[in-house]
């Protein structure tokens, strides 16, 4: 799995034998189980996290109420709410599958920037691909239809629609699960 971290970071630049070295050596891998709260409201982290293998959701409860925010599968880092702020995050992070991670915190990043300054461009360009992202997935929320947000996440992260459970599918997409039912069996309908 240590490779995994190298791989994500090859996605975004090149790295030398001795920064791929550097990665391997300074990795942090932890395995949680299905069901796992890795965080929960209360829970002050001083962590952020890669996955490397599995599920992990963000959700948070409102009036007794679970509202996700994001679904994370390989490859897309969590940055949990205050991180690194010492106060509660206010939401959970739960493992809808056996989950495979990289820990990092922010004292070991800003030890191994001031160690390895060739870190910070490789940062600065992963920071910049995350937030193009995390921009585009916003705008599209605020400007799409349910049904739009629906087909805009079987087209881009139909992945999803077998790894997790339909209310908490419904829940990302602000919608209640008889809403979700109601735009699947529409869809259904204009393709017969």
């Amino acid at each position: 799995m240590k490779n995994e971290l190298v791989k994500y970071i090859l996605n975004h630049t090149v790295l030398s034998k001795e920064l791929e070295e550097i990665v391997i050596e300074s990795s942090n891998i932890r395995t949680y189980k299905k069901g796992t709260l890795i965080l929960d409201e209360n829970s002050i982290s001083n962590e952020s996290f890669l996955v490397l293998k599995g599920c992990i959701r963000s959700f948070l409860i409102v009036n007794g109420e679970e509202k996700t925010l994001e679904i994370y599968t390989e490859g897309q880092p969590i940055m949990p709410k205050n991180y690194g702020k010492n106060l509660p995050t206010e939401q959970f992070l739960e493992c809808i599958e056996e989950s495979i991670v990289n820990a990092g915190s922010k004292e070991f990043e800003e030890a191994m920037l001031a160690k390895y300054p060739q870190f910070q461009s490789i940062c600065r360009i992963i920071g910049e691909v995350i937030m193009a992202k995390q921009q585009e997935l916003f705008l599209n929320y605020k400007i799409a239809s349910p049904e739009d947000r629906y087909l805009h996440l079987t087209k881009n992260r139909p992945d999803l629609l077998q790894r997790v459970p339909q209310y908490q599918i419904a829940s990302y997409l602000g919608l209640t699960p008889q809403s979700l039912s109601r735009i699947r069996k529409r869809l259904l309908n204009k393709t017969k």
